[in-house]
């Protein structure tokens, strides 16, 4: 659990670090080569991108706890 929080984290540090024109709310680009997306578009982009995250997580494979 302690892992899915800590990617879901970086996740969103690397997405909002990403954004070229997190201050512009206009539809137009950005220096003319970067479309600028509106806030419900970045919030669909950053669930997709955490779903996969925590789908992948799911997948690998936990170690073997031995009992003793």
């Amino acid at each position: 659990m302690l892992i899915v929080v800590a990617v879901i984290g970086l996740l969103a540090r690397k997405q909002v670090g990403a954004l070229p024109g997190a201050g512009t709310a206009s539809g137009s680009s950005v220096n003319g080569s970067v479309p600028v997306v509106n806030p419900q578009q970045q919030s669909q982009q950053l669930q997709k991108q955490v779903k996969q995250s925590v789908d992948d997580a799911m997948k690998q494979a936990r170690p073997e706890v031995e009992d003793k």
